[in-house]
């Protein structure tokens, strides 16, 4: 994902206060922006892997 560097450094600044990686933080932020827009995402023990 392409992402400004002062948007990418406040991702790092909050995820660090909130002790998670970058990656746990934009997900984060990914499910919470769609949940509120209503877009329903499946639990992560609700994902199958189908390309087996």
């Amino acid at each position: 994902m392409r992402a400004s560097p002062g948007l990418m450094a406040a991702v790092e600044r909050l995820a660090a206060a909130e002790l998670r990686s970058v990656n746990a933080q934009m997900e984060m932020l990914v499910r919470e922006a769609l949940a509120r827009r209503g877009v329903a995402v499946p639990a992560e023990d609700d994902r199958r892997d189908d390309s087996a």
